[in-house]
């Protein structure tokens, strides 16, 4: 995860973080991706079902019901755990979160522990009542997934209607005071809409937008040769930043983030060079506290059956089940190999990722992309767009 508007709009600086000692405990949570700790967010997939059928979905989501999903005292006990493990957040998502109708109760038990919930949704189902609930519970952030305009997005979702019904949402949790965000997967078909997204959080004065490079995982698996060339990456990528520093320089400030491609962090930096080099400094250090990808360290995932995977798109291979062991104790067990060598991922990976000047800020990009294009998960990323010679 990128902070673009933190780094090449200067809204997070460097003072900022050491301010609060870098202890993800005390971090705000707009900058917990700088603390030292590294505490795992846990994406908790908290049911296969959803009402949509999105082309990309990782989870191979379908609308039924399935029988194996944890309960709601098997929930609770999870929230226990993570609570006393020191987890930051606990990331709600799916499927569609929102067809599971104990939702608002294990967020509510989430936040009485100390918790900050958030939820990913398609946001569809999020009535007036329904956000009025989540506020009530005192839900930290709503991020709905969007991908593009009428047309494109509901292509992509499934169903027609879709993408009126997630603005619809938008607004009741604008209306019930929630803090919302768009959630944006990048591929071939929708770039040219990003234009329009950043046209969508300023008429509706939505505060955050996260665009997700696409992951090659569960029907994503399938859009791979979809996916943008390295070239069109690049002009992508400088579009956000165009955009995000418009909105900037306009008085109406934006949070804009990129996930799942940490190429982008060294790509801003050495934007920055040419455009403003007094800052670089600061973003520098602040890419190097970031560490890149952090799956099987700073983020990992529980999933409906609770299987604990290394993050939310690597469903192939788990390190155990917490109806078996506490997410805490899986979570710490060096023991088993691929969870060693992803806490520290750097020693292993290879090609040019293994002599990259940038290692120690992108920490080798994201391994299950690399894996499923190859077949060697420490393979170099084939989503780094950066050259040879900018590494």
């Amino acid at each position: 995860m990128i902070g673009i508007s933190k780094l090449y709009c200067g809204t997070a600086e460097l003072s900022d973080v050491l301010r609060y000692g870098r202890d993800s405990s005390k971090l705000p949570s707009h900058l917990l991706q700088f603390s030292y700790d590294k505490k795992p967010v846990v994406v908790w997939n908290i049911t296969r079902k959803c009402n949509l059928k999105c082309v990309h979905c990782y989870a191979h989501a379908k609308n039924q019901d399935f029988e194996n999903e944890l309960s709601t005292h098997e929930g609770f006990a999870i929230i226990d755990d993570l609570a006393e493990f020191g987890v930051p957040v606990i990331l709600f998502s799916g499927g569609e979160p929102l067809t599971r109708k104990d939702l608002p109760e294990l967020a509510a038990y989430a936040i009485k522990k100390g918790l900050r919930a958030v939820i990913s949704t398609n946001g569809t189902l999020i009535t007036k009542k329904t956000a009025q609930t989540l506020k009530k519970i005192g839900l930290s952030y709503v991020g709905i997934s969007i991908d593009g305009m009428e047309e494109i997005n509901d292509r992509f979702r499934g169903v027609k209607g879709a993408f009126n019904a997630a603005i619809k949402g938008i607004e009741n949790c604008k209306a019930a005071g929630i803090k919302v965000g768009l959630r944006f997967t990048i591929n071939k078909f929708n770039a040219g809409e990003i234009p329009q997204i950043f046209d969508l959080l300023e008429e509706m004065d939505i505060p955050r937008v996260c665009f997700y490079h696409l992951v090659y995982a569960g029907r994503g698996s399938e859009l791979i040769k979809e996916d943008s060339t390295h070239a069109e990456t690049r002009k992508i990528v400088d579009l956000i930043l165009k955009r995000t520093k418009e909105l900037h320089d306009k008085g109406k400030p934006k949070e804009v983030l990129t996930v799942d491609n940490h190429a982008d962090g060294p790509y801003l930096y050495m934007k920055l060079l040419k455009e403003d080099p007094e800052r670089t400094k600061g973003v520098l250090e602040l890419l190097k506290m970031n560490e890149g990808n952090s799956s099987g360290r700073g983020i990992g995932c529980i999933s409906w059956d609770g299987e604990v995977y290394p993050d939310q798109f690597w469903r192939h291979h788990s390190f155990g089940n917490v109806r078996n062991r506490p997410f805490s104790e899986i979570w710490t067990d060096l023991s088993e190999p691929l969870m060693k060598k992803l806490k520290d991922k750097k020693k292993y990976v290879t090609g040019r990722c293994a002599t990259c000047k940038w290692l120690d800020i992108c920490a080798g990009n994201f391994r299950v992309r690399a894996e499923a294009a190859t077949g060697d998960l420490w393979a170099p990323d084939p989503a780094c767009y950066l050259t040879d010679e900018e590494i």
